[in-house]
């Protein structure tokens, strides 16, 4: 990803991608996303980015995994919304989980710091929020005593994975706008590295998408979507 408008700092000889305020912007929910202003999209719903994080990501996928430990992956932490609802949910029924996250630009710790998600979602976990931005980046790190992270900054189109996951975060940016992400190769990829009854879920219910999963051999549904949406697909690894 390739922002307009923004500076590049070194952090940790990564680069991080610091947003000027006015890219942050306010969702109908109240929660902040960011407008990527290259590509003309947002990272979340305008509908709301709380709202459609908790619905697509929580609700039809970590919420139908009941194993007491869960191996997460995530292509495209973004601004942490969706690592920081998981981390919340998982303090509540006491799963251990380690979590994976993708992402090639991450966003600088200082324009992290402006989001207002620790408020909306948990105040007493601003300073874990602020940790998934400032943790070091291809190191597995404790966050909580059920929380472990590891961030890879690699191209997503060009990764390979070693680990086998039960629950996948698809958040790319769409598939208009960024094709090569949404290829039955990289499905076939990510459906290798998942453990029996893996889920995938992803905000996208395009044909075209729904085709690709089922050629890498995933099980597709289309299930409602998040407000604003009115379908998006859940795939699992039945075999």
């Amino acid at each position: 990803m390739v922002y307009q408008e923004l500076h590049t700092t070194k952090k940790s000889n990564y680069n991080c991608m610091k947003l000027n305020p006015q890219q942050i912007i306010q969702t109908e929910d109240g929660s902040h996303s960011v407008l990527h202003s290259e590509l003309h999209e947002t990272y979340h719903s305008i509908h709301g980015a709380i709202q459609e994080s908790e619905h697509t990501f929580i609700g039809a996928g970590l919420r139908q995994c009941k194993q007491s430990s869960l191996n997460i992956l995530e292509i495209g932490f973004g601004t942490g919304l969706n690592a920081f609802l998981t981390l919340v949910e998982t303090e509540k029924t006491r799963q251990k989980v380690f979590y994976t996250a993708v992402e090639l630009y991450p966003i600088s710790p200082e324009s992290a710091a402006s989001f207002n998600y620790p408020d909306l979602i948990a105040k007493d976990k601003k300073d874990i929020f602020y940790l998934l931005h400032t943790s070091p980046w291809q190191k597995h790190i404790s966050l909580t005593k059920n929380f472990d992270l590891n961030k890879i900054q690699e191209d997503f189109t060009k990764l390979r994975l070693t680990e086998m996951y039960d629950l996948i975060y698809f958040d790319a940016f769409s598939p208009e706008k960024q094709p090569g992400m949404w290829t039955s190769e990289r499905f076939q990829m990510l459906y290798d590295c998942c453990n029996p009854n893996a889920i995938l879920t992803t905000y996208c219910a395009k044909g075209a998408v729904r085709r690709a999963l089922q050629t890498a051999g995933f099980s597709v549904e289309r299930i409602p979507g998040a407000k604003g949406k009115r379908e998006m697909l859940r795939a699992r690894k039945t075999t």
